[in-house]
């Protein structure tokens, strides 16, 4: 399913923005003229339960240690490219988008994000984004969230 579907399924009101590619979270914060603290920034986790969304601000780092106590796992590590291609058949590789339920994942947000009142997400390709409600998110993520950011 996409996340344009996704979202209008759940009755969820988003923009979609069409632009030139943008291959980096904080180079889709350029192209969307918005601070990458707006920019919903997905990494990719294994641990020993799975795969999980990890969704923090464009010009942040994740902390894999903080995941790992977050989540009670100590062989958290991210995940390789072959296992991208894998789980996200259907994106483009780096702009899947930051909503772990769509692929059966859990999503962990960091505490960062909620400065602000909207995101702005890759929609499954280089070239097109959604900006949506920070709240209407996390209604669709229900996301563990903690301080998953390097500081």
């Amino acid at each position: 399913m996409k996340l344009e579907a996704l979202l209008e399924e759940q009755q969820i009101e988003f923009e979609k923005h069409t632009h030139v590619p943008a291959y980096t979270a904080q180079r889709l914060a350029d192209v969307e003229h918005v601070s990458g603290y707006m920019v919903a920034k997905p990494v990719v986790v294994r641990g020993q339960s799975g795969f999980a969304i990890c969704v923090l601000p464009a010009p942040k780092q994740l902390d894999l240690e903080r995941v790992s106590e977050i989540l009670g796992d100590p062989e958290v590590r991210l995940a390789t490219e072959a296992e991208m291609a894998e789980l996200f058949p259907d994106c483009e590789l780096g702009a899947e988008p930051p909503v772990g339920s769509m692929f059966g994942m859990r999503t962990i947000m960091d505490t960062g994000l909620r400065d602000d009142d909207y995101l702005i997400m890759q929609a499954g390709t280089h070239t097109e984004a959604i900006k949506t409600r920070r709240a209407d998110w996390e209604r669709l993520c229900n996301p563990i969230i903690g301080r998953i950011a390097k500081s």
